[in-house]
């Protein structure tokens, strides 16, 4: 095969992906960024003009984006180490040798919360929390206590969201870790097994560090998904009541949407992407830091 051969192989191998990755992901990227320079609202279309960090400016002085990345930021703290937790042990029981039926079946329930969509969840949780038709508070009322106003009531919604998102992604951290814990070589976790009956010294000292990338992946995923959290909260209680639900990605979608200030929802949008990018940057270099 010449080179010259060679080289149209590969391009018609990467070409299609070459572009599908130019068109659905650089090229809105792009028009994003520019739309971010400029004064550009739909209901003046007419009058844009260019601006060039004006908006940026104005986003990080805007006390109402602070408010909304600080529940953004709370919904992380709260949820991201309790799903963590969470599905470490649920790792940890189903890496054991035996029950494999058991095993089986509890693998494939897992699958279920994370095939199900933000929007079906959020719609979900807005029925089955209803304060006079929800199931949850039937099922209270059998125990004697009164109905809650979950949705309706800011502190109630807010940790409703908290607990719908740890139920449907704490499985996808389960099979993450899973999948990092059959990285671990069977003769060296059996030989610490030997030497310990300590669980907690087998974990610290042979699973940790094979878990490592799983985990730097898992917060990494968590961390995308919980700063464009939008679907899940806007079908379940619109952002409401008040602001108490109205995560970053609410707001721009209010920002831009219903404000039609598409610059200001562009810088919005763009400052949440380098966010996440330096978050990502940082999991990775202190993580793997630790290993070395």
């Amino acid at each position: 095969m010449t080179t010259v051969t060679r080289r149209r192989t590969i391009a018609a191998f990467l070409g299609p992906a070459v572009a599908a990755l130019v068109i659905v992901g650089i090229a809105p990227l792009l028009y994003a960024i520019w739309k971010s320079l400029h004064d550009f609202n739909l209901t003046k279309m007419a009058q844009q003009k260019f601006v060039g960090l004006a908006n940026y400016a104005a986003v990080l002085a805007d006390p109402v984006f602070w408010q909304a990345m600080g529940r953004t930021a709370t919904l992380f703290l709260v949820a991201v180490p309790i799903q963590i937790a969470l599905g470490l042990i649920i790792a940890l029981v189903l890496h054991r040798p035996g029950l494999t039926l058991f095993k089986t079946l509890t693998r494939l329930s897992l699958v279920l919360p994370m095939a199900t969509t933000y929007a079906v969840v959020g719609l979900l949780a807005q029925v089955m929390l209803n304060q006079k038709y929800g199931v949850i508070n039937q099922m209270l009322g059998w125990i004697g206590v009164d109905a809650i106003n979950f949705i309706g009531d800011p502190t109630n919604a807010f940790i409703a969201v908290i607990l719908w998102d740890i139920w449907q992604w704490t499985p996808f951290v389960a099979l993450v870790l899973l999948a990092g814990l059959s990285t671990v070589p069977p003769e060296i976790e059996e030989a610490a097994m030997l030497e310990t009956k300590s669980n907690w010294t087998v974990l610290r000292y042979v699973q940790l560090p094979f878990l490592i990338p799983s985990l730097v992946a898992v917060l990494i995923l968590r961390t995308a998904d919980t700063l464009k959290l939008f679907d899940m909260p806007f079908t379940m209680t619109r952002g409401g009541p008040g602001a108490a639900t109205e995560f970053i990605a609410v707001l721009i979608e209010r920002v831009g949407n219903r404000q039609f200030d598409i610059g200001l929802a562009s810088a919005q949008s763009i400052i949440m992407l380098a966010i996440t990018i330096f978050l990502a940057r940082l999991y990775i270099r202190f993580f793997y830091r630790e290993v070395r």
